[in-house]
């Protein structure tokens, strides 16, 4: 199972033609399962130009799996600690959607495709985190 973070569905969802789309595909086509976070689902979402590009982006989006955080504040609580684990490890993630998404992936037990700097670092320091 994986979660598709925004960075790589942005450019697979805009047609580019580079390893990362090249790899979704073969995700798709292959029949293996993968979703997003309510996280991922608001950037590409917000992301959007027109109403006429929202409406496609929610139809689309509607029928993937969606991956929860499963222990309330807990789940925020974890995901701040990962942030303090990189930053004593000399690494300061820009995004704390980033670190809800990490979090989000760790308490799924998925692997994380993505195609965004901070989650290779955080990556790093948090080995909880799988890449796909």
């Amino acid at each position: 199972m994986i979660l598709v973070d925004s960075s790589i569905l942005i450019s697979y969802l805009k047609g580019d033609n580079n390893p990362p789309y090249n790899k979704l595909d073969e995700i798709i086509n292959n029949g293996f399962s993968y979703g997003i976070s309510k996280h991922i689902y608001l950037e590409l979402l917000q992301g959007a130009k027109n109403n006429k590009e929202y409406e496609i982006l929610k139809y689309y989006l509607d029928d993937l799996p969606f991956y929860e955080l499963k222990y309330g504040r807990q789940s925020y609580e974890n995901a701040a600690k990962i942030y303090i684990k990189c930053r004593q490890a000399g690494i300061t993630i820009k995004s704390t959607i980033d670190l809800i998404i990490t979090q989000t992936a760790i308490e799924n037990k998925v692997s994380l495709f993505h195609n965004d700097k901070d989650f290779t670092n955080i990556a790093e320091v948090i080995t909880d985190l799988k890449i796909f």
